[in-house]
Parts: structure tokens; sequence; C-alpha cells
């Protein structure tokens, strides 16, 4: 049975207004069913980098404790930033030997954090989950690049292009053919999928509730298809649905539509 894990963290983010990211949880949260979801209550305080390059990184461990304690197989997480979905990697049901990871976002989040412009460390959360990066937050053990496919990315610094290297990446117009997805997770091996999705990846067209809208990004309609298609191929593990930070309750009222048609397809 699917159960929804709500993170409202907003401290793994670089924007600005970051702490809309907790409007962004909440709201979808509305819309889920109350006897199968789980709120968490993580911190609201910054927190402190405590010696590292990771902006407030106290913060960040606490709900990575809070994660752990609440994970069960089939969870769907609600974010907050999205770096949550390292956090519920590390206390996946099973561990990550036989998954693989699809992760659809407009930004590529391989930095390290010698190489991060802004130490938030959701731009360093796709690197974590490769095992590398602050040995606090890093998957242990890693997933094999091998095992990771990322779909949608067109926005990405200069330090992340090498780090890309041997990772099966999908295009935007790859997404035309709705097979596209399950055929490359299933050609990775694993027998377990998670799948996770930065909001920002649609087109900003689709969903004005982003911090860093990114244009010619995918069609709700389309990323739902290929998901579904993907559960037919191999069995989901779990998803995240994160980054929705609406600067109005009118603005989440009218994304809404497009996220919960994300919701529907992972659960």
């Amino acid at each position: 049975m699917v159960r929804f894990l709500v993170v409202p963290q907003w401290q793994g983010s670089p924007a600005p207004r970051a702490m809309l990211l907790v409007d962004g949880a909440s709201a979808i949260s509305g819309d889920l069913p109350r006897a199968k979801t789980t709120v968490l209550d993580v911190p609201v305080e910054a927190g402190e980098s405590l010696g590292t390059g990771v902006r407030r990184l106290s913060a960040l461990l606490r709900t990575r404790e809070l994660v752990s304690d609440a994970m069960t197989a089939e969870t769907v997480v609600i974010g907050g930033d999205c770096s949550v979905t390292v956090a519920a990697l590390a206390a996946l049901p099973g561990g990550t030997d036989d998954l693989a990871v699809v992760w659809c976002d407009a930004h590529a989040d391989l930095h390290t954090p010698e190489s991060s412009p802004s130490g938030a460390f959701s731009g360093m959360a796709l690197r974590a989950v490769l095992g590398e990066g602050e040995a606090q937050l890093v998957l242990d053990p890693a997933v094999r690049r091998d095992r990771v496919v990322t779909v949608g990315m067109r926005n990405l610094d200069d330090a992340e292009i090498a780090p890309l290297d041997g990772l099966r990446q999908l295009s935007v117009s790859d997404l035309d053919d709705v097979d596209a997805l399950a055929d490359a997770v299933a050609a990775t091996g694993a027998q377990r999928v998670w799948v996770h999705i930065d909001v920002d990846v649609l087109d900003p067209a689709e969903i004005a509730g982003v911090s860093s809208p990114a244009p010619f990004g995918l069609a709700p309609a389309a990323l739902s298809a290929a998901i579904r298609a993907l559960r037919t191929r191999v069995p989901l593990a779990g998803a995240t649905i994160a980054g929705f930070a609406p600067r109005s309750p009118a603005d989440a009222v009218e994304d809404l539509g497009a996220l919960l048609r994300l919701v529907g397809a992972v659960a």
C-alpha cells in the first residue's frame, strides 16, 4: 500500500525564497488521503554548516533522522527541496543494491561542496546519490552510475558536465516515445526503481510555482505517461515529488492539477 511522507524541508534550497517550499509541500499534502499521509515536523531554523561546505547542514541532518524513522516500503515523498530524496534512499527498506534511480530535473544537481556556488545541498543531491560529496550526507552504499537515468536535464553549470559521464540521459524530446524511459531503466538490469521528480523539469507554461524555471521542459501528460509505462516493466520502490514553491495560495491552486497528475502516476 502506497503511503505519503511529506517532508517540508527548505534548508537544502539555494533560492532566496526557499521557505516557499514549505507552503508547496503543505498545498500538495492537502489533496492527499489523510489516513495514508504522514507530515514530518522538520526543523524551521536554518541550521549551521558545522565547518563544512554545506549550508544549513545541522538542519539537514536532523531532517534525515526524521525521514529514517518514518520511511516504509512503497513511500512517495513530498518535498520540500529535492535533496530529501537522498535521505529517503538512505532509509529505503531493502537498501539500494538492486535499485535504479530516475532523476527528473531541469538541473543536474551534480555539484560537490567544493564546486557549488551556493553551498546548497539540493544542488549536490544527485552527486550524493552517487556517493560523492560531504561524507555526512552521501549515500553509502552509492547507487551505481550505470543505474541512474536523468530526464529533462537542460540547465547545467560547467562543473556539472564531467560528472554526467556514465549516466543514461533522456532529453525532453526523448519522452515523445512513451516507452523510452521504461527501456532505459530496464537496460540497467535493476530490479526496482525510485523516481525523483523536481517539478522544474516541467515546462514553465505548465507550472508557475518553481524557484528556477527553465524553458522548453516536459508536459505533465508526457512525464506521467512515461512513468506509468515504466511501472508496467519495473516495480516502483518509491518516488519523490519536490521543488514546488508557489508564491501565493492562488498560484498553488492553479498548479495543483499538474502536480496531482504526477502524484497519480507514481502512486
